[in-house]
């Protein structure tokens, strides 16, 4: 996954990191990878601030038992026989990477759902009957081939490929996609925007701050190895 260069703040308070940025028309794209698979567009104006991110220091090659495609196997391996199964930090990074990586979404963005929507709880249920930690309705994870919500590799392979249709429909917006998320893209395009539900709104403002959360630490942790090496 590509490092971003550059921290962005924009008008609304939102906040990214980005790969690079150009002038489209009258409106900014900025790219979350180095290639041209994910970005979003912006207003010109709309962009308050940009801050340089330090490079982080040169990684040596990894080793095959090391790799991301390893690590993920293996953690399917050590929970695909348990009947309730707790993920580790490490673990659930692990799968939000490799969903993330098949579907050119940030795995930060992916933490963050997971965590307004489940608290990282495997066999969370909720009032109305959403499964698992991307809270999958039955209908919805059979229209995406999930056989077993409380799986987590499934529920994960199945909640990032929604929010990735949800990305598409709505451009790239993180706000309109993940309100969407909540309380269903028919909401979102009846209102032509984030619905004036309570729920909806606190859940889009939850998931904005935890992923600018973890991008600030992010940034902060890449400073400090940086300043060490020095």
């Amino acid at each position: 996954m590509a490092r971003a260069a550059e921290h962005v703040t924009l008008k609304n308070g939102f906040e990214l990191d980005c790969a690079r940025r150009e002038m489209v028309g009258d409106r900014m794209r900025l790219y979350l990878t180095l290639g041209a698979e994910s970005y979003m567009d912006v207003a010109a104006d709309a962009v308050v601030r940009v801050e340089m991110i330090p490079d982080p220091p040169a990684a040596g090659t990894p080793s095959a038992s090391s790799s991301p495609a390893s690590s993920f196997k293996e953690t399917l391996a050590k929970h695909a026989e348990s009947a309730d199964p707790v993920l580790s930090a490490e673990e659930m990074r692990t799968m939000l990477t490799h969903a993330g990586g098949e579907h050119h979404i940030d795995a930060d963005l992916l933490a963050s759902v997971v965590r307004a929507e489940s608290g990282g709880h495997v066999r969370a249920v909720s009032r109305v009957g959403a499964q698992g930690l991307m809270q999958l309705m039955p209908k919805t994870a059979g229209e995406l081939g999930v056989e077993d919500a409380f799986r987590p590799e499934e529920n994960i392979a199945g909640g990032t490929a929604y929010l990735d249709r949800l990305l598409t429909r709505y451009h790239d917006n993180i706000a309109l996609a993940v309100a969407a998320y909540n309380a269903g893209p028919a909401a979102v395009d009846r209102y032509h925007g984030v619905p004036p539900y309570r729920e909806t709104r606190a859940y889009v403002a939850r998931v904005i701050r935890e992923f600018n959360r973890r991008k600030h630490l992010a940034a902060k942790s890449v400073a400090m190895v940086g300043a060490q090496s020095q």
